[in-house]
């Protein structure tokens, strides 16, 4: 089933890959299959439920997925990290971004402890600007904040990758955009405006 459910979604047939998706974890379920197993398929199934516009079941599903893993393995496992970052990633695309920063100020430390500055940690610290900058709430701390983060972050993986690595272009993008939203929010409007919008 998992082969199938993986080919309906490499085919972007989203909505059977949800059905056999959720027909697996079924099976699994009442099979009493192994936890890690279980967790595998939600990923899978959480993934399935985003493609669909289903962003809440995804997010719930992702968290289960998170809570599993940590309490299977551990806060400093690999799979508990992957899934925490997985599960940060898919509640800034929702617009969460008060629980996406909360949990990545608790792993972005713990990350750094296991793997030091790798890829995956900068990747995660280009997570939580983007919770910062993506926020209509954000103030100009959270915003300024999300700059630097995306400067240092963005020089780091230019060194270590290379400029043209893919991941490169994706920090660069961030860092743009980043930037974007505090000049915006600087930039206070001509007064015209303002009477304008009184109107």
């Amino acid at each position: 089933m998992t082969q199938l459910g993986n080919g309906l979604f490499d085919a972007e047939e989203y909505a059977d890959a949800l059905s056999v998706r959720e027909a697996e974890l079924a099976m699994l379920r009442r099979l009493g299959a192994r936890e890690r197993n279980i967790l595998t398929v939600q990923t899978n199934l959480a993934t399935s439920y985003e493609m669909v516009g289903q962003e809440e079941q995804a997010v719930h599903m992702q968290g289960e997925v998170y809570a599993g893993t940590l309490q299977l393995f551990g806060e400093e496992h690999e799979d508990t990290l992957i899934d925490a970052n997985n599960y940060a990633s898919l509640l800034v695309t929702v617009k969460r971004f008060e629980e996406a920063k909360s949990l990545l100020r608790k792993k972005i430390p713990v990350v750094r402890r296991v793997l030091g500055e790798s890829e995956f940690t900068l990747t995660m610290k280009k997570i939580y600007a983007r919770a910062l900058y993506e926020d209509t709430d954000a103030t100009l701390d959270d915003l300024r904040e999300a700059v630097a983060t995306l400067e240092e972050t963005e020089r780091i993986v230019r060194r270590m990758l290379g400029d043209l690595h893919p991941t490169v272009a994706e920090f660069e993008v961030s860092l743009h955009n980043s930037r974007a939203a505090l000049r915006a929010r600087e930039t206070p409007l001509p007064a015209s405006s303002i009477s304008n919008e009184i109107n």
